[in-house]
């Protein structure tokens, strides 16, 4: 209970400075590489408006760095390739210079519209251009799915909707559990500005430790249920998760963590108490 305690106390403090920290920002206030207005596109209309071989510019959203690119394929997402091998040396500097499955915000600039969407970094599948890239990538939309299963991709979803500057507002209404399984995608993405939009930590400096979720190569996780009305009125809760992750160094580790979560009042979002996992990385 008194760990409880010191945890409310310190977030009740952050949350005074929170404002500080916000990353998103609304279409009339985000800075972008080019001014046009950002809308959000479902994946009906954005497979009309860039049909098979059509050529447009991908902007990452974090570096401002842009590469063109042409749809190749792709019946629930854009299979698409770099057009030139300067294209596909932009990309791989975006994942600094290794290839990856992480998903990054990006916006698509196609005649006079940027859409905010989700890229991964890993090729795959056939190729056809000539463009020193071993075959193809997927870009998400939102009503996108994967080929595999069929269904939405969490990680595209978070990173679309940060490209569309719209990601506070779902953090805001996400419960304790959802809200748990967000931040561990966004630590498998390994984005620390949104990872540090959602924590918490009793230690100092945790933001810098954040930087150590680079050292995650892979991770799987696996949360228990929860009694989701008891949650819903409380300020504190604990879930267990199940993790299993490859640490660069240290290899293979699984481990049992409990997390705490904590808001200051029953209609504030949640934050993740961070420390079980820095300690485990550490």
């Amino acid at each position: 209970m008194k760990s409880f305690i010191v945890t409310i106390g310190l977030f009740i403090f952050m949350n005074c400075f929170w404002n500080e920290f916000t990353y998103a920002a609304s279409n009339e206030n985000r800075q972008t590489p080019i001014s046009f207005q950002i809308t959000l596109q479902n994946w009906e209309a954005v497979n009309k408006i860039l049909p098979r071989k059509s050529i447009f510019t991908v902007i990452d959203v974090e570096t401002g760095k842009s590469f063109d690119v042409q749809r190749r394929a792709g019946s629930r997402h854009a299979d698409v390739q770099p057009i030139t091998k300067k294209d596909t040396k932009i990309m791989k500097e975006i994942y600094d210079g290794r290839w990856s499955w992480r998903r990054k915000a990006v916006l698509i600039l196609a005649n006079d519209s940027l859409i905010p969407a989700s890229m991964h970094g890993m090729p795959h599948g056939a190729g056809a251009l000539q463009n020193g890239f071993p075959g193809h990538f997927c870009i998400h939309f939102p009503g996108s799915t994967t080929h595999r299963s069929g269904k939405a991709d969490l990680s595209h979803h978070v990173m679309i909707l940060k490209a569309a500057g719209k990601i506070d507002d779902y953090f805001t209404n996400l419960q304790a559990e959802q809200l748990l399984n967000v931040f561990l995608v966004t630590i498998k993405n390994h984005d620390n500005e949104l990872a540090a939009k959602l924590s918490i930590s009793n230690q100092k400096k945790w933001k810098n430790k954040l930087s150590t979720i680079k050292q995650i190569e892979a991770i799987q996780w696996t949360i228990s249920q929860t009694n989701e009305e008891e949650s819903h009125y409380s300020i504190v809760t604990q879930i267990p998760v199940e993790v299993k992750m490859f640490i660069k160094e240290n290899g293979a580790v699984k481990a049992n963590l409990v997390f705490t979560l904590v808001r200051t009042s029953p209609l504030s979002p949640w934050k993740v108490n961070i420390d079980p996992l820095l300690t485990t990385i550490n």
